[in-house]
């Protein structure tokens, strides 16, 4: 299925780059998302028409990034969790929670798909360092700190 990519899909393409990927994750990803349309002449031409917007909408959304990314570097946030007296918790942090927390804490918006945690939810007390993806081209780590509820 061949798409023009309407803005930066990472490990994909670029905006207006004609790419070529299954009819699946076209169909159900990257055309409902907003991210392609189909390749079919109108839509090329209608692209083009509209380029200077859309790379316009892809900077100003690469600097909103970027100005969100200077606001969490060296970051730390504390998360408050109900844990036994070994330091495990009795549910788990999970994204949500650290996406809450730098809200609150921080005042950045940070949406919850964009906190990854590779290796699952959060089950003990301690520090931990949890990647932010805020942008295809930003990416930052932020130090989150998981202490015990008081009582």
């Amino acid at each position: 299925m061949q798409l023009i990519l309407l803005q930066k899909v990472t490990n994909l393409g670029n905006l207006g780059d004609k790419v070529d990927v299954k009819p699946g994750y076209g169909r159900n990803f990257l055309v409902p998302q907003g991210k392609a349309v189909p390749a079919t002449a109108a839509n090329l031409a209608e692209f083009e028409a509209k380029r200077a917007d859309y790379e316009a909408k892809a900077a100003a959304s690469l600097d909103a990034a970027n100005s969100r990314q200077a606001k969490l570097a060296d970051a730390s946030v504390t998360v408050a969790a109900n844990a036994s007296t070994e330091g495990k918790l009795y549910g788990s942090v999970g994204p949500r929670e650290i996406a809450e927390a730098l809200t609150k804490q921080l005042g950045v918006d940070v949406n919850k798909a964009e906190v990854v945690m590779g290796e699952g939810p959060l089950r003990h007390t301690g520090e931990f360092e949890v990647h932010v993806h805020l942008h295809a081209d930003v990416n930052t780590t932020v130090k989150v700190v998981v202490v015990p509820e008081a009582a």
